[in-house]
């Protein structure tokens, strides 16, 4: 038995949620999942994704017109949580693309930039990322250096931002920079800045044991000239960007789910047929005891997910309450990830299986688009009604 089957789940979703997710588990299956093993051991992934994922609609899929497919958010979660059940780079891919640099034009850009670039990024044949965290400034975006000053009609842009995913392949990057010029522009303003600008780079980051399969850059912007539309109009403060991650964290409590449905299937497998002192390591009451909390664990993060994107589908989620499906999902997740690795015994470390895969990108997703620490901190201040950031 598949481990969410237990709980009977189906009748909760309507016909057009389960058809989504089953055509994203023939996607990853189709095209992830023969593929994958290799793309992790040479620090590489198949760009040609992009424009498959776009083909399927998966790209921006939440988001209405501009060729977006416009699903609810449940659509979105399930596909979330069978991209990541291959992994967790690929839906970082994908989410990077529809959450983050589609979403924040979609929300606060002008019409002509939606015009310019949304089809584009909903169809693959565009490519995104997203420039909020900096060396220095992750978990603390409040005190980023990238500046934008006026020039003229001109906008100019300087600074360096750090762990972005999809960076050196990108053709366009929403950039986050402070604005202080004593005028009307100042504050967190975000602009849309085409890769190919002079004085843009994106070196990639190598030499990393997490996150193989997608590629992760730095931004370095020196003395960038944009014109004066290339700036989104409809923000002005911090809200911006964090509304973008709230949206990429919301397809994170479903993503996490699917690397750790996807190594306990992996587990139940391989207890049923791995023979240890003449019997089915199945058959061992450790074993059953271990695959009995971790499927329990699944089945009630999947039910707080499902029950977030109910309230996101009415317009109701709170993002303390993402917070709380962040929070707990990725942290069972991995602990998931680790425990089969247990089970798998020497085989774990291998990439003949997925367990060992999943549980080092597991590892970068429990700290990006906020670490398990502030979560802890945004749900302790919603009980509290104190900060405990400074």
């Amino acid at each position: 038995m598949r481990p969410l089957d237990l709980l009977k789940v189906d009748h909760l979703f309507s016909d057009e949620e389960r058809d989504i997710a089953a055509a994203v588990r023939e996607f990853v299956d189709e095209r992830v999942r023969p593929n994958v093993a290799d793309w992790f051991e040479e620090g590489t992934v198949d760009l040609g994704l992009m424009k498959d994922a776009g083909a399927l609609g998966l790209l921006g899929m939440h988001l209405e017109g501009y060729g977006c497919a416009g699903t609810n958010a449940v659509s979105y979660g399930l596909a979330c949580l069978e991209l990541e059940a291959g992994d967790s780079g690929v839906r970082s891919m994908v989410s990077v693309q529809g959450s983050l640099a589609m979403f924040a034009i979609w929300k606060f850009g002008s019409e002509e930039q939606k015009q310019a670039w949304l089809p584009r990024m909903a169809a693959g044949d565009a490519i995104g990322c997203f420039g909020l965290t900096e060396p220095d400034f992750g978990s603390n975006p409040a005190g980023m250096r990238t500046r934008a000053r006026r020039d003229g009609d001109e906008w100019v842009l300087d600074g360096t931002k750090m762990w972005i995913t999809n960076g050196s392949v990108a053709d366009v990057a929403v950039v986050w920079a402070r604005v202080a010029d004593g005028g009307d522009d100042d504050g967190i303003r975000g602009f849309v800045v085409p890769t190919d600008t002079e004085g843009f780079s994106a070196p990639k980051i190598g030499k990393k044991l997490s996150l193989r399969a997608s590629i992760t850059s730095e931004l370095v912007l020196e003395g960038v000239r944009l014109p004066a539309d290339a700036v989104l109009p409809e923000v002005k403060t911090l809200r911006g960007p964090l509304s973008c991650l709230s949206e990429a964290r919301f397809g994170i409590v479903w993503g996490a789910l699917g690397a750790a449905r996807d190594c306990l299937e992996t587990a139940i497998s391989y207890a049923a047929t791995r023979e240890i002192f003449d019997r089915p390591l199945a058959a061992f009451q450790l074993t059953q005891a271990k695959l009995a909390d971790m499927t329990l664990e699944l089945q009630k993060g999947f039910l707080l997910a499902l029950h977030l994107g109910r309230l996101k589908d009415a317009g109701q989620l709170d993002p303390r309450q993402v917070s709380l499906g962040k929070l707990n999902n990725v942290r069972e997740a991995l602990a998931i990830a680790r425990e089969c690795r247990t089970i798998l015994g020497a085989n774990g470390i291998t990439l003949e299986y997925p367990v060992i895969r999943h549980a080092a990108n597991l590892e970068s997703v429990l700290t990006y688009e906020g670490t398990t620490e502030v979560h802890q901190l945004v749900i302790g201040q919603a009980l509290t009604g104190e900060s405990a950031f400074s």
